[in-house]
């Protein structure tokens, strides 16, 4: 009889995660037989794309921009990248340092799949972002997580990196802000590891995807604090900022060679992204003040929203995150750990969160609540948090 085989990077997408959405998965069935779930799941802006940016796209379609792209990028989409670059950093940045990619998430896959081989250690601070596993266990790298402790609000540890990079060590990403945390780096730290990595000849990279949602302060981009480029990445994209999640536009910014190496990955694997999104995207880089104030502004009102009724939820605790979609609710007075807390709670009262276990040990005992949702809905669901914790649901233990 024929038995099929695969490729061990095809294993590693099918088995990295398999438990992550399982209770997502779980409230999704309960939604579809007609249940009353809310969901504080999923990091998708709830906003629909601005409108002036779809007036666009559909202009550029009337003119036929359908066609192939180069494997780089579109020239105005990567002029406008480069443009904001160079306005916010003493760097000079050009368009021909900018490469284009069908999302963040691709664009890391690429980046990753440029610079290390299978088995090469790469160092990532934890919590993190969930999208990594899939993409470092496919490509078999050796991951070596480092801990941002809950009890001091997950906050970057520039020490506790550096001493974690070994002779083995390729390559170090962070994520600024971070997803789940909302955890910034400051310009001091990214200038004092950029240096570092480039001392011992290990690459940077910095996902940077959260960049336009910040609250008390702005965000500093690695490129504009680092003093050396020539070992620094840089990842960025629309998806979040811009509600243009389903778009999938992102792009990578780096310099010499690997650009090189970039647009060949590019060329052979995607072929270029379309033109009419790409100058879409352009579009929006230039025109997007407004827009990307307004939902910036509502992710803060719920973020507060959020922060203050977890505040008054005996046995529940949370940071105020500085940025980001997320909250990272401690509910270790509770529950035994993040994954029997949010499974209960869907079980008790039709809420969908996110366990903290699969973004690292340092978040086992936490879980996440999205700010992608309406005040309505958020107020709904903190309704029902509070009940059950406070009709004891679930015990700790």
């Amino acid at each position: 009889m024929y038995a099929p085989r695969f490729s061990k990077l095809s294993q590693a997408l099918h088995s990295a995660d398999a438990d992550v959405w399982a209770v997502s998965d779980r409230a999704h069935q309960l939604a579809d037989k007609g249940e009353d779930v809310i969901f504080l799941c999923v990091g998708d802006p709830n906003f629909d794309t601005p409108e002036p940016i779809l007036d666009f796209a559909r202009a550029r379609l009337g003119v036929g921009r359908t066609h192939y792209s180069p494997a780089a990028g579109e020239l105005v989409l990567r002029r406008a990248i480069a443009d904001i670059e160079s306005k916010v950093s003493d760097h000079p940045c050009s368009p021909d340092d900018v490469v284009v990619f069908p999302g963040g998430t691709n664009a890391i896959f690429g980046v990753l799949s440029c610079l290390l081989n299978p088995g090469e250690q790469i160092v990532i601070p934890e919590p993190m972002y969930i999208g990594y596993v899939p993409i470092t266990d496919a490509l078999q790298l050796d991951v070596k997580k480092v801990s941002c402790p809950a009890d001091k609000g997950f906050a970057f540890e520039i020490e506790s990196i550096k001493q974690a990079i070994g002779e083995d060590t390729r390559a170090v990403m962070i994520n600024t802000p971070v997803n789940p945390t909302g955890a910034m780096a400051t310009p001091e730290q990214l200038r004092e590891l950029a240096a570092y990595c480039r001392e011992r000849g290990v690459w940077l990279i910095s996902d940077e995807m959260y960049s336009m949602i910040t609250f008390a302060r702005r965000h500093t981009s690695l490129r504009t604090a680092a003093e050396k480029l020539d070992n620094v990445v840089v990842i960025d994209g629309l998806s979040k900022s811009h509600a243009m999640s389903g778009w999938r536009l992102g792009w990578a910014v780096a310099q010499g060679e690997l650009v090189e190496r970039l647009i060949e990955y590019a060329g052979a694997t995607i072929f270029g992204c379309p033109q009419f999104i790409q100058e879409a995207a352009a579009f929006a880089l230039e025109f997007d003040t407004y827009f990307v104030k307004q939902m910036r502004d509502a992710y803060e009102r719920r973020r507060d929203l959020i922060v203050e009724r977890i505040g008054k939820i005996p046995g529940l605790s949370c940071y105020s995150p500085e940025a980001g979609m997320f909250v990272m609710v401690n509910v270790s007075a509770v529950a035994q750990d993040g994954e029997a807390f949010a499974s209960a709670l869907l079980d008790a009262e039709r809420v969908s969160v996110l366990p903290g276990k699969p973004f690292g040990p340092s978040a086992v005992n936490h879980v996440r609540l999205t700010l992608a949702a309406d005040e309505a809905d958020l107020s709904r669901a903190l309704d029902r948090i509070e009940r059950f914790v406070v009709g004891g649901c679930l015990k700790a233990g």
